[in-house]
């Protein structure tokens, strides 16, 4: 097991930013990252997530990992408490049945991109969205800052919060967080394909560009490539604190990102989690 990880000097971080800041080369419409608190300031922590070494920032008493997933109060612990894993291939992570009970706040400014966001999941992958009635693990969605989620199922009530500005394509991420998949870049092969420059990112913030090998969580890496037009892919100047690019091509390049909805190698992804 790691040795517990010290505490972050480094006090309120730069918050999220969309991907095509500071970058007018790219093509002119821009895709919003997601982000749980854009434009707030977050204080580093660190500590064991489900009993591996982890580092995460606080806003707003809530621990928020790669900037838009929220890691649940009892997965946090300051000492080892069992070699415990989560992800994509823990079987208790996933949706029991393929079904996610879920549950919209009448709060939730524009449902009707809820509504699109499940209805593109249902069309393309196994998953299938119910109504909750008294099922005890279900997903809320709620009005939030930003956009964030949980991965995978907690077996409880957990949530996907959606700023008014969240788009439709927001929430199909989003959703595939609560449904168990990681960030893209994270892959563990993804070194293969593309060069993370860690001197550009955001000072408190490079862990969140490692592996989640590296991160110490389970999971696996579907193709035999990373897919840069999946809907769960960073961009490539995503949490840059000097205009850089906090991510290229192996050759350099920029690349985009898109939000429309799943890719191909997405679908895949999530019909192999879910056969």
């Amino acid at each position: 097991m790691k040795s517990v990880l010290l505490l972050l000097s480094l006090i309120g971080v730069m918050a999220c930013q969309s991907e095509n800041a500071g970058t007018p080369d790219l093509k002119p419409e821009v895709v919003q990252t997601e982000c749980a608190y854009p434009g707030l300031a977050g204080t580093p922590q660190a500590g064991y997530v489900l009993g591996t070494a982890a580092r995460y920032t606080t806003i707003n008493g809530e621990a928020i990992f790669q900037h838009d997933i929220i890691l649940r109060p009892e997965d946090i612990t300051a000492e080892p408490v069992g070699a415990q894993t989560t992800g994509r291939t823990r079987q208790t992570a996933k949706w029991p049945n393929k079904i996610v009970y879920y549950l919209i706040d009448p709060a939730l400014p524009n449902p009707s991109r809820v509504y699109s966001a499940m209805s593109h999941i249902e069309a393309n992958t196994a998953i299938r969205f119910v109504a909750r009635t008294t099922q005890r693990g279900y997903v809320q969605f709620r009005n939030g800052s930003g956009c964030s989620a949980n991965v995978g199922y907690s077996g409880s009530l957990q949530y996907v919060n959606l700023g008014i500005g969240c788009t439709t394509g927001n929430a199909i991420h989003e959703i595939g967080h609560a449904i168990g998949l990681w960030h893209e870049h994270t892959r563990s092969d993804r070194d293969q394909f593309i060069r993370i420059n860690y001197d550009n990112i955001v000072n408190g913030y490079s862990y969140d560009f490692d592996t989640y090998v590296v991160q110490g969580y389970d999971g696996f890496d579907y193709g035999n490539q990373l897919d840069l037009s999946s809907v769960m892919m960073y961009g490539p100047y995503d949490f840059s604190k000097n205009g850089l690019p906090t991510i290229t091509r192996r050759d350099g390049s920029i690349y985009t990102i898109q939000r429309n909805g799943l890719s191909p190698l997405d679908i895949a992804t999530i019909n192999a989690m879910y056969p």
